[in-house]
């Protein structure tokens, strides 16, 4: 009796760490602004689009990584049109740009990020 409920408990072990386990593997790496993430190297980026403005946050397993000396180019596709946009440092872990720009589903914007002392890293993120 004794071994049947130890094994029974054992299972049950089991199940709620498999269970449990994918959960917990990904947590930390979803949108924490709002935008859409992407992770290149090991360093996730996520790029929050407004009408007026674009926002790439730049973290490693979420702690943020220093933006100061960084660059970026982000490629917006809407449609047939394309526009080209320089986002500059803005404090902690983004950068920014200002302007108009479109927005919604179909969007695909093309970053190429520079971070200060690292190789350019190609990220490509479509709107939702």
């Amino acid at each position: 009796m004794k071994s049947s409920i130890l094994s029974l408990a054992a299972a049950f072990g089991l199940v709620v760490t498999l269970v449990a386990s994918p959960a917990l593997a990904g947590a930390g790496h979803g949108p924490q602004h709002g935008g859409v993430t992407r992770e290149v190297k090991g360093v996730s980026y996520e790029l929050v689009v407004k009408p007026d403005s674009l926002t790439l946050h730049v973290s490693d397993h979420g702690k943020p990584i220093p933006t100061e000396g960084a660059m970026a180019e982000a490629v917006i596709y809407a449609g047939n049109d394309k526009s080209t946009v320089t986002l500059a440092p803005a404090g902690d872990n983004r950068m920014t740009a200002k302007g108009v720009f479109k927005v919604g589903v179909g969007v695909r914007v093309a970053v190429t990020a520079t971070l200060a002392g690292k190789q350019a890293a190609k990220v490509t993120f479509n709107l939702k």
